[in-house]
């Protein structure tokens, strides 16, 4: 197997694009605020069949891991290149397991039913990502379900300076280049959307700034209509959903 196919020689060396590594201090904390998140943005892309067999890349803790088995789906698992990490998700019980993506996904392929990459691919180069989202595509079923999620260039606040932040993040995407790579590596019915930030309704500043936000997405798309630009996704983070249209290898 080559070298970057297998993981030994990614780029990103400060942060591995295999271990989750958004979270707050409070750990346990995250259990909730993260499976709110996921709760709001994800799970009406996710298939209904509760016996779907998924793999959660980038697992990290377990918070998407915990809210899958939370609302009934009973075949989940996750691997995180982190052994830190996977011990605080084992300890809850979690399917979770110590992993580098690339060489785990480069094995005999699994047949997994849907494969959430949780980290984003921003940390990986344009060479690597196209290698990972073909290793992804090898190990889904035919019909099987992808998610990724990508900082979003398009932000003009954000966007620019989410490349800048982080010495290991190498991409932005748009709602257009996101679809773009994901059909360009064999998958089929790309639906790139927003991920919302303003997920706790129990707290009333949550509505001030979705209120903002809104402000914000106005203004966003007259200005880049003026310049004779089509964008629509102006959110801090857009995901994509999309399926995988040939047999598993």
């Amino acid at each position: 197997m080559d070298k970057v196919e297998s993981g030994n020689e990614l780029t990103a060396k400060i942060e591995p694009f295999d271990s989750f590594w958004e979270a707050p201090k409070n750990i346990e904390k995250g259990f909730d605020t993260f499976g709110e998140f996921y709760r709001h943005n994800y799970l009406e892309h996710l298939p209904k069949n509760r016996n779907a067999n998924m793999l959660v890349i980038s697992c990290g803790y377990g918070y998407f891991v915990r809210l899958l088995k939370a609302v009934g789906y009973t075949a989940v698992s996750g691997i995180d290149s982190d052994p830190e990490k996977v011990r605080i998700a084992t300890g809850k019980g979690l399917n979770c397991r110590v992993e580098n993506a690339f060489a785990f996904l480069g094995n005999p392929p699994g047949s997994y039913d849907v494969i959430i990459a949780e980290q984003e691919i921003n940390h990986l180069t344009k060479e690597e990502i196209i290698i990972f989202l073909n290793l992804c595509r090898k190990n889904l079923l035919k019909g099987g379900t992808l998610l990724v999620h990508s900082l979003n260039g398009a932000n003009p606040i954000t966007g620019s300076e989410a490349l800048a932040q982080n010495f290991d993040h190498y991409n932005t995407f748009t709602e257009y280049s996101l679809r773009q790579v994901l059909e360009h590596t064999g998958f089929g019915e790309v639906n790139v959307f927003p991920l919302n930030l303003y997920v706790f309704y129990n707290n009333p500043l949550n509505y001030v700034a979705l209120l903002a936000d809104r402000f914000n997405t106005m203004l966003f798309r007259i200005n880049f209509i003026l310049y004779g630009k089509h964008n629509r996704l102006f959110t801090k983070k857009i995901a994509a959903v999309c399926k995988n249209k040939d047999a598993a290898q």
